[in-house]
């Protein structure tokens, strides 16, 4: 019985010594995660869900939406164009990276295209807030003709860059959403064929 005794009484004391061990290792973590934005914490574990799901750290990080089967890469680009108008968004670039490799290769690729929006008024607060922010700029949707032959839209998800952090400050955190709106707007109409 003082065997039995003593055995659970170490497993109790290791079970202590590992949960204070753990509470210091992550308590400068969680102090961290105390000055984040309110939705930090969910757009993380949507993040890391959406990593632990596809092993694909890009993956994690990117909006898709599927483009309807009856519409053409013209019938999507239209619609992006009406609906970056309307939005007034400004279309500050195309890369037809596909085209482009079959003039390098000869051979025919799947299609795949990125186009560049941005507001410039927007996009100098961000960088005015941090330098860093440039690396996102301009926002891009990409068009991509997967394997077998349907077409996505893609996005960089920005809802890290908005709410990842610390809070922006207010207004730079509304016009920061309002983009984030257009974007997933331009995309989810594209997709759908809705001018």
């Amino acid at each position: 019985m003082n065997i039995l005794r003593n055995v659970l009484a170490l497993i109790g004391l290791l079970a202590i010594v590992v949960v204070v061990w753990a509470a210091i290792k992550i308590q400068p973590y969680y102090s961290a995660f105390q000055g984040f934005d309110d939705k930090a914490m969910v757009t993380y574990q949507a993040m890391a869900t959406k990593l632990i799901e596809s092993g694909n750290a890009a993956e994690a990080t990117v909006w898709k939406q599927k483009v309807n089967e009856d519409l053409s890469i013209g019938d999507v680009e239209d619609v992006m164009k009406s609906v970056a108008n309307e939005l007034n968004i400004r279309d500050v670039g195309q890369l037809p990276l596909s085209k482009q490799v079959e003039l390098m290769t000869g051979k025919k690729q799947r299609f795949l295209k990125i186009y560049m929006y941005c507001n410039p008024l927007t996009a100098i607060e961000m960088v005015d807030y941090s330098d860093a922010f440039s690396a996102y700029l301009p926002c891009r949707l990409s068009l991509v003709e997967d394997k077998k032959g349907k077409l996505w839209i893609y996005a960089l998800n920005m809802d890290m860059m908005i709410h990842g952090g610390t809070t922006l400050p207010d207004g730079l955190k509304q016009e920061a959403e309002r983009v984030r709106t257009v974007i997933k707007t331009i995309m989810d109409r594209a997709a759908s064929g809705e001018f």
